[in-house]
């Protein structure tokens, strides 16, 4: 999996590539806890060239999310596809992040 990170201020965008799975979440977990290291939790994960995620996926967003919360945050989404919103709203899970049709949306938020 090929994970785009950009900064744009004090926000990190993190832009997965590929499926997030089993086979690449441990990958994508070390580029998540290192974004949120060192952007004081302003972190936005871009989905649109994310097609599929599955539970260990989801795992490593909530792992995430929850290391956010404990500060008052919440992760940023944005892009997401239908398939994934509806994998978010099965697992009830889509409550629990913050979402965003684009990156600007997302990038605004946190002014």
């Amino acid at each position: 999996m090929q994970i785009d990170e950009q900064t744009h201020g004090a926000v990190t965008v993190l832009g997965p590539d590929g499926a997030l799975t089993q086979d690449d979440a441990d990958q994508f977990k070390g580029h998540l806890t290192h974004a949120l290291s060192d952007s004081s939790g302003r972190v936005v994960v871009d989905m649109a060239a994310v097609p599929f995620i599955d539970s260990r996926g989801l795992e490593v967003l909530v792992e995430a999310n929850d290391v956010l919360a404990d500060g008052g945050r919440s992760l940023k989404l944005c892009g997401i596809n239908e398939t994934i919103r509806e994998v978010l709203d099965l697992t009830g899970l889509a409550l629990r992040f913050d979402h965003f049709d684009d990156t600007n949306s997302a990038l605004r938020s946190f002014h």
